[in-house]
């Protein structure tokens, strides 16, 4: 290829990302993990540049992958205290980590129990998403227990679901949606008094919480653990994607094991897969190596020390603006904004109104719709806060912003989707399970004003009316519109 021809393809690729929600500088507080440090950035493109033709597939051929993913393991299972016999895996993102998580319990549940029958995943509703998609692709019940209003989940309410068909019980470290620490060493305990496979997902606090103050015990050291899931393409810093799964507890080889596919049934070469994929790129995990090798330690709780003084800050600033809240008391890198229950309605701040007005001002934070729960307890919509080390460069801009986009909103209510509710519910969907098809999703869509999505999209407007429809109607909206996307013009 000519140097012109490949210089006319970066700048199409350029014009492209010009497009996109800056990924650096902090400005996205969600998705985007910046430590801001441009020497980090710099040592990932470079191991990654190193390992790109290498294949995770067979580290046999290929040994520096199955030395990468000792150190990394090493790494993760010296911070989160496990001894020498927890064992682990790197995957390619949280997701994975997780699906790997419950099809191990699964396997080990049904190995357990040669009666039948169908095990149930155990878990808070506040769980993230990807513990419903593994009950759905590996055939579990999910048995999702409400949280209070603020997100939090009482420990008794989880144990007192646990039974002889529960695989796995899940808690979070911390919570997504709301940044709640789950009661880890109340439920770890009643599951291992039970039998009963204990995961903690600490995909999104997994390289914060162990240098987090004050906190109770929540990893390896709370008998009962089984495995504990830990992202390192998040406050790792490594590119997408990198995570890594750890067993511990009794019998942790033989968990792990479970989690492997093997077979010599077929007339190629031996297949062994520790995960879900087959080939694999080993350029995330060389950049998430050359980084722990980097930072270390200490590294990491410098940046942890800049999360944790933005945090306070920002709680200190939502403090002191009226018709704003902060959901709950989370812990480590996330808070939730909600409107101020305590406030009338003229005070209060609507969080997804408060989102769209601080895209005006260069900030974006991400919506959350309200769910109403098995129980009636409805958890209020809110707006999610990532919270990274680079923020606390650009934090005066940022505090200001959010009081001038709460000034600017305040008042007003929630998004009105009641017409286009009114109007699906006219033509029948959410009756008897229908749901809209790609064509009538669409034209719903384009409706409801998401025919088009860009970074700086309003979407208050949007994610009223996915609150109010029934699960299966606004799954299909937003499929059809995640699909839209990427359709050829």
């Amino acid at each position: 290829m000519t140097d012109s021809r490949a210089s006319e393809i970066l700048d199409r690729l350029r014009a492209l990302r010009e497009g996109d929600a800056p990924t650096h500088g902090g400005r996205v507080l969600s998705y985007v993990y910046d430590s801001g440090r441009d020497e980090l950035d710099e040592l990932a493109d470079a191991a990654a540049r190193l390992a790109r033709p290498l294949n995770g597939l067979d580290p046999t051929v290929f040994p520096s992958i199955a030395a990468m993913e000792r150190d990394l393991i090493g790494f993760t299972r010296r911070m989160l205290h496990g001894g020498r016999s927890v064992v682990g895996t790197i995957t390619s993102g949280g997701t994975e980590s997780c699906l790997l998580a419950v099809k191990t319990a699964r396997d080990l549940w049904r190995q357990a129990h040669p009666e039948g029958g169908r095990p149930r995943l155990l878990t808070a509703t506040s769980v993230h998403a990807a513990f419903q998609k593994a009950a759905h692709l590996f055939d579990l019940d999910w048995d999702a227990v409400p949280c209070d209003v603020d997100g939090s989940v009482r420990a008794e309410d989880l144990i007192a679901r646990m039974d002889d068909d529960v695989a796995l019980v899940v808690v979070s470290a911390p919570a997504y949606p709301s940044g709640a620490l789950e009661p880890i060493a109340a439920v770890a305990a009643a599951a291992e008094a039970r039998g009963i496979s204990c995961h903690v997902d600490s995909c999104f606090g997994g390289f914060v919480l162990p240098w987090w103050p004050g906190l109770p015990t929540w990893d390896f050291r709370v008998r009962g653990v089984t495995s504990i899931s830990a992202d390192l393409h998040k406050f790792g810093y490594a590119p997408k994607g990198v995570s890594v799964l750890l067993h511990g507890g009794p019998h942790a080889r033989r968990r792990q094991r479970a989690q492997f596919f093997a077979t010599t049934r077929w007339a190629g070469y031996p297949v062994v897969n520790p995960t879900l994929l087959g080939s694999r790129s080993a350029s995330p995990l060389a950049a998430a190596w050359a980084i722990t090798q980097h930072l270390g330690e200490q590294g990491y709780a410098e940046l942890v020390g800049s999360i944790r003084r933005v945090a306070l800050s920002l709680r200190e600033t939502v403090d002191g603006i009226p018709g704003l809240s902060v959901m709950g008391d989370p812990v480590g890198p996330a808070i939730a904004l909600v409107a101020d229950a305590a406030a009338v309605p003229a005070e209060q701040v609507d969080p997804h109104r408060l989102a769209d007005a601080l895209t005006a001002y260069g900030w974006k934070i991400q919506h959350q719709p309200g769910v109403l729960q098995s129980d009636g307890v409805r958890i209020p919509h809110s707006a999610h806060l990532t919270l990274t080390p680079v923020l606390e460069q650009g934090l005066a801009e940022f505090t200001q912003a959010l009081r001038a986009a709460s000034d600017s909103v305040r008042g007003k209510p929630q998004a009105d989707a009641r017409m286009l509710l009114a109007g699906m519910r006219a033509l029948g969907y959410g009756e008897n399970g229908r749901v809209p098809g790609p064509k009538a999703a669409w034209r719903l869509l384009r409706l409801a004003g998401a025919g088009k999505v860009s970074a700086d999209q309003p979407m208050a407007q949007l994610m009223a009316l996915i609150e109010k429809l029934p699960h299966p109607v606004s799954e299909a909206l937003l499929s059809e519109l995640l699909a839209r996307m990427s359709d050829p013009r």
